[in-house]
C-alpha cells in the first residue's frame, strides 16, 4: 500500500495533476460560485504556464545537477553501484530491454568498469508487478545490456527486488557485506537524482563517491541571444517534463528525510 500511495499522491503535487485538480474544482464551483471557478481556472493556467517555462525548468534542474560533478579520474573502489530507472522492460513489440533517456547510466557504468575502477558492478532495481508482465527485474535487463557491451557476467552482482532508492541502498549494503567488498563505492545515477541518492547511501553509512551522468543541462549561459530568450518564455512540453522530474526529486528528498531515510 505504501508503494501505491507513494506513486499516487505526489502526482497531485506535480504540474499536470495539480492543474487537473484545480480544473475539476472549477467545474464543481461553476454554477454556484462562478467567481471562484474563474479563479481556479486562472490558477490552473498559472501552474501550467509557470511549470512549462524553460527558465523555471532550467533553474530547478540545475539546482540539483550542480551539486555533483563527474571527476576526470576516480580512485579504485570495491564496486561500482548502478541505480536502476534507466530501461523499459522487454514487453512486445520490444525485442529486448530498451533504454530511456537515463540510459546514459548504462554506458557510464560500463565505461567506469572497463577503465578498471572496480572489479565488480552491482546492478540494482526490481520492477513493480502491475507495470511488468515479464517477471524480470530491471537488474536482469541491465545485465543483458551490459553483457552485450562486453562486461563479463562474473563481474556483475544483481540486486533484483528494490522498488525505490532507499531499498537500493539497504540491499546494496547487504550484497557488499555478503561478498566482503569493503571500502568505498562509485555510485552511478543521473545527475538530477544524485543528491537524493548520496544522502540515502550516506545515511546507510556507505562510503559512496558520486559518479553522475545523464545531465539535462550543460554549463552554457542560461540564455544565448534574443531568439533563445524569447522562445524560453513560451510554454514548452519538454520544460514541463523537466520541472516535474525536478519536483519529484525535491518532494522525494523531503519525504525521505521525514522517514529518516536521508
Amino acid at each position: 500500500m505504501f508503494l501505491f500511495l507513494s506513486k499516487l499522491l505526489p502526482l497531485f503535487l506535480y504540474p499536470m495533476g495539480l492543474s487537473c485538480l484545480l480544473l475539476v474544482a472549477a467545474i464543481a464551483a461553476f454554477w454556484k460560485r462562478p467567481r471562484m471557478a474563474a479563479g481556479l481556472v486562472g490558477a490552473a493556467l498559472g501552474v501550467l504556464l509557470f511549470s512549462s517555462n524553460a527558465w523555471v525548468a532550467e533553474v530547478l534542474v540545475r539546482g540539483l545537477e550542480s551539486q555533483y560533478r563527474p571527476a576526470a579520474t576516480y580512485p579504485k573502489v570495491a564496486a561500482i553501484v548502478f541505480l536502476g530507472g534507466a530501461t523499459r522492460a522487454p514487453i512486445a513489440p520490444r525485442v529486448w530491454p530498451e533504454v530511456l533517456e537515463a540510459g546514459d547510466r548504462v554506458l557510464y557504468a560500463a565505461r567506469l568498469y572497463k577503465e578498471g575502477y572496480a572489479p565488480k558492478l552491482v546492478l540494482t532495481g526490481g520492477r513493480i508487478s502491475w507495470k511488468d508482465s515479464t517477471g524480470n527485474s530491471e537488474a536482469e535487463d541491465i545485465e543483458t545490456l551490459l553483457k552485450f557491451i562486453g562486461i563479463p557476467q562474473t563481474a556483475m552482482l544483481l540486486e533484483r527486488t528494490s522498488l525505490n532508492t532507499h531499498e537500493n541502498a539497504v540491499n546494496v549494503k547487504a550484497i557488499l557485506a555478503r561478498e566482503r567488498l569493503d571500502g568505498p563505492i562509485l555510485l552511478v545515477t543521473s545527475a538530477i537524482h544524485m543528491p537524493r541518492s548520496m544522502a540515502i547511501f550516506k545515511k546507510e553509512r556507505m562510503e559512496a563517491i558520486a559518479a553522475p551522468t545523464d545531465y539535462l543541462f550543460d554549463e552554457s549561459p542560461l540564455t544565448q541571444g534574443l531568439p533563445d530568450f524569447v522562445l524560453k518564455l513560451l510554454p514548452d512540453a519538454e520544460a514541463i517534463h523537466q520541472t516535474t522530474i525536478a519536483l519529484k526529486e525535491y518532494v522525494g528528498m523531503a519525504v525521505y528525510r521525514l522517514r529518516g531515510w536521508a
